[in-house]
């Protein structure tokens, strides 16, 4: 009865309109009503207490380092070096997409933002070379789910406050993985494009590699810093983001020169909106995940999953087949918040290694950004490639597929991203 009330009023206010914040406000209250134990105060202290969290300030730094890049010219610089490398190969700027997407992954950790700047950067490219535009418009949102997946990633940060895991680790566990669905995307790409008759642009010389690359080494080298840094102890995730931001800022006023000191207020205005649609999420979050521990739906979950307990793949898969199903109706935020309080006890039960269970749940909410009714990365590249939804959803299916294959494929083998952590973390 306890988890058909939270569900309930959580799908109902949903149904109606509400926005997802005030939903899960409700949802809290409703269960606090059920359980006898709805008090004021007690929702006023979880809310700001959600909220008043150290790490969780690595999330408006990063949306803030995001913003920058996008506007300060590190995006453009990073597309036309991987165009430079890529571009002469058939359907050369499909595999662009991909490493570009990567490279950008590696700097913002959002799959809005980055679907949001390859959209307006190569769409027009492709779709002018000859490329079918719902095909290449799917590339593209299947790209931008790298985002959250190889750090920094705004996903990872959520999910280590929530479940109380190393961020730090999850950032580290989750750069092969986000590598493989690259290499996933990849492959797919080079299957559906190998008919098509498309004459590619001439190889780049030497020269204008080396040009672009000079070009682009201040934004590449964002990524390494970050990853040294957390790898050699100099900073913790958190401080990483502070890093993030005040190196592209620095090297967007200083050194590109792309951004003057005019357009500042826009872009901090733009970062603390959407920093702030975030972290009232996750404040309301944290008023059903401390009622979810008060009444032991956690065990009533373990519970249901009993039959699997003891096989843990077969655990792993039962969890994903949730997670996905959930992922079509929900966005990837608000997933995490929900599921992680009530799947971290089960996974522990099991004997699961958590930065494990972390990556793969992460990797599973980053894909359900681009599955139909929902798919917030969806919506985004119909948006600016003036495209319709359901020409984006049909180009997507196919790499979408891969994705989920390499998901699975991780869960059968969990040595594939556990042993690569081992390796990074030391």
């Amino acid at each position: 009865m306890t988890i058909l009330v939270f569900v309930g009023s959580l799908l109902l206010a949903m149904a109606m309109g509400i926005p997802i914040a005030f939903a899960l406000l409700a949802s809290g209250v409703a269960l606090m009503w059920h359980l006898d134990l709805f008090d004021a105060q007690i929702l006023a202290q979880n809310v700001i207490g959600g909220a008043d969290s150290f790490p969780l300030l690595a999330v408006p730094f990063f949306m803030l380092a995001g913003e920058i890049m996008n506007v300060g010219g590190l995006s453009k610089r990073i597309v036309d070096f991987a165009l430079a490398v890529v571009g002469h190969v058939k359907g050369g700027l499909g595999y662009v997409t991909i490493m570009a997407g990567c490279l950008l992954s590696a700097l913002s950790g959002s799959a809005v933002a980055d679907a949001a700047a390859l959209t307006a950067l190569l769409l027009p490219m492709m779709v002018k070379a000859g490329h079918d535009k719902p095909r290449a418009a799917g590339l593209i949102a299947a790209t931008g789910v790298i985002g959250p997946v190889i750090p920094p990633s705004i996903g990872l940060v959520i999910f280590g406050v929530a479940a109380n895991v190393s961020i730090s680790k999850l950032f580290l566990a989750a750069i092969v993985p986000g590598l493989l669905i690259g290499a996933a995307l990849w492959l797919t790409w080079a299957w559906l494009v190998r008919r098509e008759k498309i004459v590619p642009p001439p190889r780049k010389s030497s020269a204008e590699i080396f040009a672009t690359f000079r070009k682009a080494i201040w934004a590449l080298m964002l990524p390494v810093i970050i990853l040294v840094g957390l790898r050699m102890g100099v900073f913790t995730p958190t401080e990483a983001a502070v890093v993030a931001a005040v190196y592209a800022l620095f090297v967007s006023t200083v050194i590109y020169r792309e951004i003057t000191w005019r357009d500042l207020y826009g872009i901090f205005v733009s970062a603390a909106k959407t920093s702030a649609i975030v972290m009232f999420l996750i404040a309301a979050a944290m008023v059903s995940a401390w009622l979810i521990t008060v009444a032991d739906l956690p065990s009533k979950i373990v519970g249901l999953l009993e039959p699997f307990m003891g096989n843990q793949i077969l655990l792993m898969v039962a969890i994903m087949v949730i997670v996905m199903v959930v992922g079509t109706a929900m966005d990837m935020t608000p997933t995490i918040l929900i599921l992680t309080p009530v799947l971290m006890p089960v996974v522990k039960a099991a004997g699961i290694d958590p930065v494990y269970f972390g990556v793969l749940f992460i990797i599973n909410n980053s894909i359900g950004l681009v599955t139909p009714p929902v798919g917030t990365v969806l919506n985004v590249v119909a948006g600016v490639g003036k495209i319709s939804m359901d020409d984006v959803t049909r180009g997507v299916v196919p790499f979408m597929i891969a994705e989920f294959a390499i998901l699975f494929v991780m869960v059968a083998f969990p040595q594939l991203v556990i042993a690569p952590a081992r390796w990074f973390g030391g």
